[in-house]
């Protein structure tokens, strides 16, 4: 995914063999995962000393949440995929994880249980990227606690971005507090922890929480903000995962995943950035064709917000 200048630092791609460790790291920026799926789509891939027969079958894949789950709002995040279960989506095969994910320059801040954390942008606004109230390592919130507390690092409380989100999103500053009466508690028995990562967004817009917009290659996006205007985080024309778009094509055509259309963001931009409503057709008339054969589909992060003086004069209107 091809993300707003400043914001997004690198995208890389990972790819595992199963049951072996896979790594992602930011030298610069926060890991967020855009896409992680596994099975098969490439007969060469991770197929050394296999048979044939495990090898041929490239229609198969899953997605796996877990992995954003585990990694997002992280430096660095490691694990053995022989750990992390799931459905096996062809049986008989010998399957790998193929993970994309950006750097994305922002804050961390990292809250123990029973505690409280200021987020604090000083005269910008926050923008939550990632939330979890749980534990998905052994390190951080454990000095003086016993094994026993802090082994399960596989906890995640499910509405931790929703509600994190909720109270910061838009402010200057927001106090957080770390604490299984607001979140519930996800692992009873472990001592857990409130990650968040955040940027502070320079410019006098309260910005809502972010959504997503995903277009098949041949229709056209609509975004509307009612009242609020548009601010474009990230655009994709291309493709980077397998399942998305592909009712009813063809294997050829869904299998490149590393498909990125390099003018997506400063398109997408031009038209919809500051509007409250936009259309925009995701065809290779609009962004050229980044990956002939394969069929795209266009992929924005965008926020709806209001302007800071607009919210105050609305509001005096109101009083």
């Amino acid at each position: 995914l091809i993300a707003a200048p400043g914001l997004v630092t690198s995208t890389e791609k990972v790819i595992t063999c199963d049951g072996s460790v896979q790594r992602l790291n930011c030298d610069i920026g926060l890991i967020r995962v855009e896409s992680a799926v596994f099975g098969r789509t490439d007969s060469s891939i991770c197929s050394a000393g296999r048979l044939p027969s495990q090898v041929q079958n490239t229609n198969c894949i899953i997605n796996v949440p877990l992995i954003l789950e585990r990694c997002n709002g992280r430096f660095a995040c490691e694990f053995n995929t022989g750990t992390l279960g799931g459905s096996d989506p062809c049986v008989g095969t010998y399957k790998y994880y193929n993970t994309t994910y950006n750097c994305v320059q922002a804050r961390a801040s990292m809250t123990c249980e029973r505690s409280y954390s200021t987020l604090d942008c000083g005269n910008d606004v926050i923008q939550v990227v990632s939330a979890n109230y749980g534990r998905t390592d052994s390190i951080i919130c454990s000095d003086g606690l016993t094994s026993n507390l802090i082994k399960n690092i596989s906890c995640h409380a499910p509405e931790s971005l929703t509600i994190v989100a909720a109270r910061c999103n838009g402010k200057r500053s927001c106090i957080l507090e770390a604490e299984n009466a607001i979140f519930t508690d996800p692992c009873v028995g472990t001592y857990k922890y409130l990650a968040v990562s955040y940027f502070c967004h320079p410019t006098r817009m309260i910005l809502f929480p972010a959504e997503t917009s995903v277009t098949c290659e041949g229709s056209a996006a609509v975004l509307t903000c009612g009242v609020g205007v548009l601010k474009i985080h990230s655009a994709n024309y291309g493709r980077t995962d397998s399942t998305t778009c592909s009712a009813g094509r063809p294997v050829n055509q869904i299998t490149k995943t590393d498909c990125f259309g390099s003018n997506t963001l400063a398109e997408v931009g031009r038209r919809c950035d500051g509007q409250s409503n936009c259309t925009v057709p995701a065809t290779n008339t609009v962004f050229s064709d980044p990956c002939v054969g394969t069929y795209k589909y266009l992929s924005i992060g965008y926020s709806c917000g209001l302007n800071e003086n607009l919210s105050t004069e609305e509001g005096s209107t109101n009083n």
